[in-house]
């Protein structure tokens, strides 16, 4: 997980418990799991007798971070990152301790607290003449917007972003006795920016670290899917497509992400690399890094109710297991699959299964229904039906879905409006 790290970081902590943060926007009331590596540093640090610092900055997300963007971002109220911020805080609650007595316990701050009364006379006085525009202009952060094709460019409020979050370093540092940062490789510039003002203007020492900037084994954006983000809320991305995403990522991708993503020591994960090495095909890498990550970010709960859902389409699911599980999950299940609508008052009538499986587009015709009928290979809700089989009230899931399947694999999802 280490990438970069100033001279002295490793000796910073041998001398005893160390204060450090990371730093991460309130654009969304929810983290990504773009955000997990950093969250998982701050989850060591803690575990290993450390005070972890989560920085929400309500004001760095007012104006936005020139690193790795080509584009500004748009600005939100105080309302809404307020709302944020306390969702974040829930979320990371999950991996960090809060709420204990302990001297190393977690703490949120959120750097609006002490940005919104510094007037621009006072920044342009207490920092700005601290930092030379020509240090500025050579971070790479800078260098690759004003080189960049954006036609935009990069704004005076993007270029004092880089200020503002080395003010934090050096506001965490007088008043939490903050010694290190920690982010992603993107942020080395950020940081070190911050590390050169306390030093500038404190005659302080402090320290940055950097992890990796992971990526998948094609080299494209990690978390990325073509529905967008992989959230860490339920609501946003349910714990099944959570499950799902790590479940299926590539056998080189597994093996990076379980020692970064899971807290399992180091001999638990040499033996699962090896024994995935024997057997590939079975998955076991995937396995285990699926069910120890959707437990840390959901539930023991969620994760046993993703593995029987995921059995709904790839194993021996029956009728109970259609029946027991949510109906979000169960429409998470079907996503993608072919799918169809019929009236409430068709099926209180009662419809016969060969005049039910092309009225709803299943089959494309009733002598393909009836092939297929001749073949006992359909089922309605994981349960094989004859051709004088009706289909009526008795039938629906959740009260308005049913289940059809022709063959193991062929899937058809049926809404009864």
């Amino acid at each position: 997980m280490l990438h970069t790290m100033m001279p002295g970081t490793e000796e910073l902590f041998e001398k005893g418990m160390v204060t450090a943060y990371v730093g991460t926007d309130p654009t969304a009331d929810s983290l990504h799991i773009g955000h997990l590596v950093s969250i998982m540093m701050l989850k060591h640090l803690q575990s290993c007798g450390h005070k972890p610092l989560m920085l929400v900055g309500g004001a760095t997300g007012m104006i936005g971070d020139p690193s790795g963007k080509s584009d500004e971002r748009n600005l939100l109220s105080e309302e809404v990152l307020r709302h944020n911020q306390e969702a974040i805080r829930r979320q990371l609650s999950r991996f960090l301790d809060f709420d204990s007595d302990a001297p190393n316990a977690a703490e949120m701050v959120n750097n609006y607290d002490w940005m919104k009364d510094f007037s621009f006379l006072d920044f342009a006085r207490e920092v700005g003449k601290h930092i030379t525009v020509n240090y500025m202009m050579a971070k790479d952060s800078v260098k690759s917007r004003l080189n960049g094709t954006a036609n935009d460019g990069l704004s005076f409020t993007e270029f004092t972003y880089q200020l503002l979050q080395g003010y934090d370093f050096l506001h965490l540092y007088k008043e939490k006795g903050c010694r290190l940062q920690m982010g992603g490789s993107d942020q080395w510039g950020n940081i070190t920016t911050g590390t050169e003002l306390i030093r500038r203007k404190e005659a302080g020492e402090a320290f940055g670290l950097t992890c990796p900037l992971i990526t998948k084994a094609d080299g494209k954006k990690f978390g990325k899917t073509e529905k967008g983000n992989i959230w860490l809320d339920a609501e946003r991305t349910s714990p099944y497509e959570f499950y799902q995403f790590w479940l299926n990522v590539s056998d080189s991708d597994a093996e990076r992400y379980i020692k970064i993503f899971t807290s399992l020591d180091k001999e638990t994960i040499d033996a699962l690399i090896a024994r995935h090495a024997e057997a590939p095909h079975m998955r076991e890498l995937q396995s285990v890094l699926a069910r120890e990550i959707t437990i840390m970010v959901h539930s023991e709960e969620d994760y046993n109710a993703a593995v029987e859902a995921s059995q709904i389409l790839f194993g021996r699911a029956t009728k109970e297991n259609l029946v027991n599980i949510s109906e979000k999950n169960l429409l998470a299940v079907f996503d993608g699959v072919p799918q169809g609508e019929i009236s409430m008052s068709e099926i209180a009538a009662g419809v016969e299964i060969e005049k039910a499986l092309v009225a709803v587009g299943f089959m494309p015709s009733l002598s393909e229904a009836r092939r297929a009928m001749k073949e006992n290979s359909i089922s309605l809700n994981k349960e094989k039906v004859s051709a004088s089989y009706v289909v009526g009230e008795k039938d629906l899931i959740k009260g308005r879905y049913i289940v059809l399947q022709r063959g193991k694999k062929n899937y058809f999802l049926l809404t009864v409006k």
